[in-house]
């Protein structure tokens, strides 16, 4: 089986990624759940950029050096992809790049870096019904999930709150949740939602930013024809839509903040490095507080 989708993941990371970066963004993945599901297995040396919380402060008396405790992963995390499958996900962003592409590389290197690790990697998106493709642990059923989410034709069927709702009753495994979407699927989920599978997982949120309304040839993806120049370039209309978006995103951005979700925001492939790296610190912070 040729890993098409699988290779394109390798070749972003090499080239959006120095040798350096590569590594902060396995070893930001690796740690981001420490301290969960983890077993005290030895002490060792301290070094810089340990936690602080790890030191054995009486073994470090004893010994004269400072010492931190190392874990081991007691069991493997479950992380589960939600795909949007909204209409609007069909459509650009506002640097020109189409989101479902970028959709499908986010999934996917999240799902690279979470196989690599040793984890079980699953995925859920609707096409006229909710489709879950169970845990599992290697490339080949990443590749065969990311090539079936790449066959849908992007509709307006069923809500992202809704597919949220369904995961949280249907599948009963602790999860490390990443959701990808754009600003209309976030503001569609309901603060309830977020709170009752808050309780049981761990959820993080990648935006895809939309398109805005200026250039020229910007195609209407809810009514299906191209925007009129004349409305293009209309200076307050531009104004209004730029203000309307923003309000979405700030209230996007409260909703996240009161649930304590953590979340960051995209617009090209070549950011998806450094994205997944600051959504998991943040989220690694998030957790600590």
């Amino acid at each position: 089986m040729i890993l098409k989708y699988v290779n394109k993941i390798r070749a972003n990371i090499s080239i959006y990624a120095s040798k350096k970066a590569t590594n902060i963004l396995d070893g930001t993945y690796k740690s981001v759940y420490r301290g969960k599901s983890m077993n005290f297995e030895n002490l060792r040396e301290y070094v810089i950029n340990d936690e602080v919380k790890d030191i054995d402060w009486k073994a470090s008396a004893r010994s004269g050096k400072l010492l931190v405790k190392q874990f081991i992963a007691e069991k493997k995390h479950n992380i589960m992809l939600i795909m949007d499958t909204g209409k609007k996900m069909a459509a650009d962003t506002d640097l020109h790049e189409n989101k479902k592409d970028i959709a499908l590389l986010l999934g996917g290197t999240i799902g690279y870096l979470a196989i690599e690790n040793g984890d079980y990697v699953g995925m859920v998106y609707t096409n006229k019904k909710v489709n879950f493709k169970p845990f599992k642990l290697n490339l080949y059923n990443l590749e065969f999930y990311l090539a079936e989410y790449d066959k849908i034709a992007f509709e307006n069927n069923i809500s992202l709150n809704d597919t949220l709702k369904y995961v949280f009753k249907n599948i009963h495994k602790k999860m490390i949740i990443f959701v990808i979407t754009d600003i209309d699927g976030i503001s569609k989920v309901e603060n309830k939602t977020l709170k009752e599978i808050k309780q049981l997982h761990d959820i993080l949120f990648l935006n895809i930013n939309d398109n805005l309304m200026t250039g020229n040839d910007i195609y209407d993806i809810e009514q299906d024809e191209y925007i009129p120049n004349i409305l293009l370039n209309d200076a307050k209309l531009n104004i209004m839509e730029k203000e309307i978006k923003e309000k979405i995103l700030n209230g996007n951005k409260r909703k996240m903040k009161k649930n304590n979700i953590s979340m960051v925001s995209i617009s090209s492939k070549k950011e998806i490095n450094d994205k997944i790296i600051r959504l998991l610190e943040e989220h690694h912070h998030e957790s600590r507080n």
